[in-house]
């Protein structure tokens, strides 16, 4: 850090309505960040119910047990480490989610409303 970066910067006196105008784009910064989070947690919603899809799917077709949910759950958790919400326990609400509203359109309109933590509840058994 130079001297030139430690000395404060004598500011001047902001012109009239400067205050309104920054109140403003303060307003507007914040509802573009919720904006954002909010698209964010509706991908991962969908990507989350197409997880639990995926896992129906395959456990009804290859018979596939729940020892493919703690093996998938290496795997995620693995390729993507900075990612949270792999774990075993997380997948098998995936399953829940997407056995409890199987038709994508019903999810589709849901994920614009509700969090991912509306759908957490006790993870039904898996036959192993």
């Amino acid at each position: 850090m130079s001297a030139e970066d430690a000395t404060p910067v004598k500011l001047t006196e902001p012109p009239s309505g400067y205050a309104d105008w920054l109140a403003d784009l303060k307003t507007r910064i914040h509802s573009a960040q919720q904006r954002a989070a909010l698209a964010v947690n509706r991908e991962l919603v969908r990507l989350y119910w197409q997880i639990g899809q995926d896992i129906l799917a395959r456990q009804a077709a290859q018979g596939w047990g729940a020892k493919v949910i703690e093996r998938l759950s290496q795997d995620l958790r693995s390729a993507f480490p900075e990612m949270k919400g792999f774990s075993r326990a997380n997948l098998m609400y995936m399953r829940a989610f997407a056995a409890a509203w199987p038709d994508e359109k019903i999810v589709q309109q849901a994920v614009g409303q509700l969090p991912w933590g509306h759908n957490l509840g006790k993870p039904p058994a898996i036959p192993s």
